[in-house]
């Protein structure tokens, strides 16, 4: 049975059969290592020499946003990540400064460490970045973990993290972005509530769906809440949503956006399985990647990864998938075209493709832990969704 959250966030199917050894992660912090890979030739662009500084970041219990955002504060260094990693892990990515010769020394916090590795002569980028390798323990768990052989049939599902894991808003937000409703975009990150999120917040998120009251109860928004006190004090001082939402960081903004796009992919993908296409396997005329990451048309005898249509305002409908993926939009009531937002060009979205399965590498498992490496872009917790098939995946920890 398909828990209610996959649901909310457009998976509607396993694809393996696979009877699931149940448990949960994330016991401890310990539990969800994950380290970054780059290219071979990222690595070896790294020098002693000056240029952008390059940096390691380890933490736990931080995201990697508010991690870097306490390093600006702190050092006064604007860093940028290659990838983004959650909190409840023990993380280790790249970093890189934006400008030349400004560097720092290494420097650590109770949550995370900066180490400096060299420098580049060109920032590295998300393109640097090819893999994520994990290493994760799974508890209270049956025995059954040797017997999973299905790792090279996963669907590339965006996971649990893209919607908001407790609270499965973002694309919410994004939907209302793109058809304008922008107050319903205002009511929703102040106000949306979920059964995981704790009782506290639950409580003052129901006091802001009064809308008419939203100086009353400003002072009780606490400060780790720092996107919802941005857009109440927008609409305090101006009452124009449209404003509010612009008030933002753009680097939110536009995932909004991408979380909506994230869940029609993670719609399209179900949809296409649930019809019997094969999305394990590339055909003629079809869309693909090939071993560098470069997207083209499919050829025979190449190394080649399926793709499937991300879409945006520039959608590309010559795919065996437009039935599913224009059936989904005529029920989300939304056009490609609708990805153009003249309101806030700067978060319109052209659209592009994704890997249709996730491409797992050095796959092992030992008692009850899994060491796997993924390809960029790809999410650990799918794979697991399909190893411990939870019954209610917040509980077990995604």
């Amino acid at each position: 049975m398909i828990p209610h959250l996959d649901s909310q966030i457009g998976i509607t199917v396993y694809s393996t059969e696979f009877t699931g050894i149940g448990g949960k992660i994330r016991i401890k912090p310990e539990d969800f290592q994950v380290s970054e890979i780059i290219s071979e030739r990222a690595q070896k662009s790294i020098n002693d020499s000056e240029g952008y500084a390059v940096y390691k970041l380890k933490k736990k219990k931080i995201d990697t946003n508010h991690a870097l955002s306490d390093v600006f504060r702190k050092k006064g260094i604007r860093l940028k990540s290659l990838g983004l990693k959650d909190a409840s892990a023990i993380t280790e990515q790249f970093v890189c400064s934006g400008n030349k010769g400004k560097a720092i020394d290494d420097f650590s916090t109770d949550k995370y460490s900066l180490k400096k590795i060299g420098f580049v002569k060109k920032p590295l980028s998300k393109k640097d970045m090819i893999s994520n390798h994990f290493k994760i323990k799974i508890s209270d768990c049956s025995n059954d973990l040797s017997s999973f052989t299905d790792s090279g049939k996963i669907l590339n599902f965006y996971g649990y993290q893209r919607f908001g894991s407790k609270r499965p808003v973002t694309h919410l937000i994004g939907k209302a972005i793109l058809q304008r409703d922008f107050k319903k975009a205002v009511d929703l990150i102040l106000s949306f509530t979920s059964p995981y999120d704790s009782k506290e917040n639950t409580e003052i998120r129901e006091k802001l769906s009064d809308n008419e009251n939203y100086e009353k109860y400003f002072d009780q928004v606490p400060y780790q809440m720092d996107i919802e006190r941005v857009v109440l004090k927008e609409m305090i001082e101006h009452g124009d949503a449209l404003r509010a939402i612009r008030s933002i960081q753009i680097s939110l903004r536009r995932f909004y956006i991408h979380a909506y796009q994230s869940f029609l992919f993670n719609q399209s993908l179900s949809s296409a399985f649930s019809d019997g296409e094969n999305l394990f396997e590339a055909q003629p005329s079809d869309v693909c990647f090939d071993f560098h990451g470069i997207i083209g048309k499919y050829v025979k005898g190449l190394d080649q990864h399926l793709a499937l249509p991300f879409v945006g305002y520039s959608y590309y409908k010559k795919t065996r998938f437009n039935y599913q993926i224009s059936k989904i939009l005529e029920q989300e009531e939304i056009t490609p075209k609708d990805f153009f937002i003249k309101e806030m060009q700067e978060v319109s979205s052209e659209g592009g493709f994704r890997q249709a399965a996730i491409h797992c590498t050095n796959y092992s498992s030992y008692d009850t832990t899994i060491e796997v490496s993924l390809s960029r872009g790809s999410f650990a917790t799918i794979l697991l969704r399909e190893i411990m098939k939870p019954t209610d995946p917040i509980i077990a920890g995604f």
